[in-house]
Formats: structure tokens, sequence, C-alpha cells
């Protein structure tokens, strides 16, 4: 194939599929292939799936159908979460010509090479399955680091891949097979790499990222250790990480850190000790409570997330009111609140006792309003105070966003000066989409952590905002 041909990415799903379609880009483009947008009719259209997504299958042949619209005669490869747990599925829709699993999308490139899309007549538009490269999970030990670079003004990293939970609803460990990490100086050269680019932060991103380096006889403490030691990235960020796995230590290392963001999301999944256990989760609601308690103490200004499944089977209307009940308790500031749906193969779909479908979506609703109102009080809390911005390069209708480090959405008038830039903003109003609006101030400002109070979990006490920090410039 010459050095004209062209690939177009669509990717599905999470931080980690990102950094992983960046890679692949870079390989193809390293073989010959220009980056275009999908809209440009290119010669190759590679779409990286997601297992998660509740219609994987109705947003997988949505796209397919989408990029034969674009350009009939393109070769379509599917990739992904999704192309591992259904290859066979995804070869039958039409105009697909290639899928990879999970042990052999990195090597996407060298599919291509081997097959010429000039004048042939493809698989999926002549009546036959497309071509499948496919193993059992079981034989993916491969860990491929990936990052992506020039698309985002935030830098995603992978420093972990796979799981070796399994807990009862999910098909993660199924679609990306058994945990695994590159090493810490592995990682801590790419992180060099990437500080080379100007890249402003990095957000690190995995499966169970917590895990990270169990097999090297390494810890994700002494990633994040060695990480801080890197120069020219002005701000860290931990994507997810599950709550038996954060440690005290982790905490206070974010805490005492100059880079790393006050900003940590905890998977709850359910609020409900009995539901945990049917979910085999590794901890209880107690340790959850205290970890968050942990985080706030340390933090006050931090803001933490939850993931919480609604409806999964045999959960009782008590059972979803102690959820309810205990996300009220906890100073969590934003939910991702997912609807359970069955998943093939998982432990949970072979489960009784059912919970009727409008039933989930009515709880699903519940908790988004409650989310709603944390991130709200997350907000309100730091109006008046002044934080860390970095503005994003997106421009609509003549306005930028920007991302605290406590992960505010800010707003600003569109100034090109500001774009990839870390900036001191005091927090002055709310707007009408729910993101922050204030004033860019000099550099060396001093920015405040919170003005106000946050409620506490033990004998109903406070805590107090600490003193101010000095921002530098970047």
């Amino acid at each position: 194939m010459g050095s004209t041909r062209t690939a177009a990415f669509h990717t599905l799903g999470c931080k980690l599929n990102f950094a992983e379609t960046s890679t692949l880009a870079r390989s193809l483009e390293e073989a010959g292939y220009g980056r275009v947008p999908p809209e440009d009719g290119p010669d190759v259209f590679v779409l990286n799936t997601c297992s998660v997504t509740e219609n994987a299958d109705k947003e997988c042949r949505r796209h397919v159908r989408r990029f034969r619209r674009i350009n009939p005669d393109a070769f379509i490869a599917v990739v992904g979460c999704y192309a591992q747990l259904k290859p066979k599925e995804i070869a039958a829709i039409p105009g697909v010509d290639l899928v990879l699993g999970a042990g052999e999308k990195f090597d996407l490139a060298a599919h291509l090479s081997l097959r010429s899309t000039e004048g042939r007549a493809s698989s999926g538009r002549s009546g036959t399955s497309g071509e499948v490269h496919f193993a059992p999970i079981k034989h993916t030990t491969r860990f491929v680091p990936s990052y992506n670079i020039g698309e985002r003004t935030r830098t995603f990293l992978k420093i972990q891949d796979g799981c070796d939970y399994f807990c009862s609803f999910c098909t993660i460990p199924l679609a990306r097979g058994r945990s695994r990490s590159g090493t810490v100086s592995q990682i801590v050269d790419l992180a060099h790499r990437i500080a080379d680019e100007g890249v402003k932060e990095i957000v690190l991103t995995g499966v169970n990222i917590g895990d990270f380096g169990r097999a090297q006889g390494e810890s994700f403490l002494e990633l994040i250790t060695a990480l801080d030691r890197v120069g020219g990235i002005d701000r860290f960020r931990i994507s997810s990480i599950e709550p038996d796995l954060c440690s005290d230590a982790i905490i206070e290392h974010v805490a005492g850190s100059e880079r790393f963001a006050p900003h940590l999301h905890l998977p709850l999944q359910s609020g409900s000790d009995a539901i945990l256990r049917r979910m085999r989760r590794r901890y209880d609601t107690t340790l959850y409570a205290e970890r968050v308690d942990r985080i706030k103490r340390l933090m006050p200004h931090a803001c933490i997330g939850a993931d919480v499944i609604t409806g999964t089977p045999g959960e009782t209307d008590r059972e979803f009111a102690s959820t309810d009940a205990f996300l009220q308790s906890v100073p969590v500031d934003y939910l991702h609140v997912f609807t359970y749906s069955e998943r093939a193969n998982t432990t949970a779909v072979r489960m009784e006792d059912r919970v009727p479908v409008d039933i989930r979506r009515q709880r699903t609703a519940r908790l988004r309003i409650l989310s709603d109102k944390r991130q709200r009080a997350h907000h309100d809390r730091h109006l008046g105070a002044t934080r860390p911005v970095l503005f994003e390069r997106e421009e609509l209708d003549g306005r930028m966003l920007g991302l605290t480090d406590n992960y505010i959405r800010v707003s600003h008038s569109h100034d090109e000066a500001l774009t990839d830039r870390i900036v001191a903003v005091r927090l002055e109003r709310s707007n009408s989409e729910g993101n922050l609006e204030g004033t860019i101030l000099p550099v060396g400002a001093a920015f405040t952590p919170a003005l106000s109070t946050i409620p506490s979990l033990e004998n109903g006490g406070t805590i107090t905002a600490q003193d101010p920090i000095t921002i530098m410039g970047s």
C-alpha cells in the first residue's frame, strides 16, 4: 500500500480505548497511511469497540453503515473489547472486512500490509463474512503501552490492562484478559516522551490501575512516586482506582504532591453490602466510606467520583434504598450511574430474580438526579475560590472550556493564548450549561483549595479549607 493511502478511526468507550486508538493510528502512519477524519472518505476505517456499552451490537452496526455511506469501497476493520467477545457476529455485519481480537489488534498494520483494498470485492458486500483473527482471551498476555498525542489537550497514558477480579456483572476479564502492566521505568520513559511533546496533563489509565506492577514486584505507589519526578508535566491525574487498592499511602502521596490532581474516582457499584458480596467486589461500604473520609480530610478541595450500577439481579427495593442512603451519607461529588444489562458468560446473567428493566431505569434516574445535585454543590463550594485551570483546544460558539485540578469545568471566551496553558482563575459564577466562569488572574496568584466547609463523616463535624498556595506560570 502506497504512502497516499489514508485511514480514519472512531473510538467507542473509555479513556483506555482512546489511548489504544492513538497507538494504532501511529502504527498505520509509520506504515505509510495518512490519518484523516472519517468524513474525508478514507481508504481504511478502523472502529475500536467497547463491550460496556449497553447496545454494543447496535453501535457497531450503526458506525459500519456510516462508514459505508461515506465510502462504499473502503476497507473496514473492527477491533476492541466487543471484537474479542463477538468476533463472528461482527464479521457477519455487511461491509466488515477484518476483525481483530485483543491479542491481535496491535498487529493491524501488519494485517493490512498483507491485503490490498484496490480492486477487491469486499467480503462483507459479497455475502460472506469478514476475515477474523482471534484467540481465546487466556492466550492474551502481551502488554502494549499506549497513549494519545495531538487529538486532545490531555494525554491518556495506558499503564495497565486486563483484570483478575472477575466481578459477577463484568465482561472486562473476558474481553481484555488477565491483569498485566508495564514497568515503572517503561512508563516513566513514556512520560518523558510525552513531556517532550509539550503536554501539560497526563491521565493514568487502565482497567485496574491499582494492580499495576504486581507481576514485576512493583506497585502503583512506586509508579506515581517516580512520575512525580518527571520534569515538564504540570499535572498528573488518576483516572479510576478500586477502593481496596487505594491505600492510605496513595492518598497521602496525592495529597502531598504538587502535580497529582486532587481528584480520585473510586468505583462503588452498590451501597448495599449484600449486593457487593453478590457482585464479588473486594470491599464493603465501611472501607469505602473510610477511603472517602480520608481523602476529604487530607484534601477538602478534592473531587471524588463514583460508579454505581442499578438493578443488578436480586436488587430489592430495600437494597436500592441502602445504596441511595449510603450515597447521601458520603461526600462524593459526582456519580457515573449505569443501568444493569445482561452480559453473556458472566455470573450475574445466570442469577435469578431479575429486576424489571423499567424499575432499573427508574433507579438510575433517581441516582442521576443525586449526581447533578452533588456536582452543583461541588461547584458552589468553590465560588469565590481561585483554582488552576488547563484550557483545551476545542472552541464552540466563541467559547473554550478548561478543567481545574479538582475536576470543575470552566468556560471562558475564546482566547488562543490560553490554549494548552494552566492559568489561575477566580471562580465567580455558574452558567446555563452548568460550567463555572470567572476571572483569569496574573501569574503568581495564589489559589485557595475551598472557601466553604465540607461535611465530614464523623460526628457531624466539618472540614475546613487549607492555606492558600501559589500557582506558578506554565
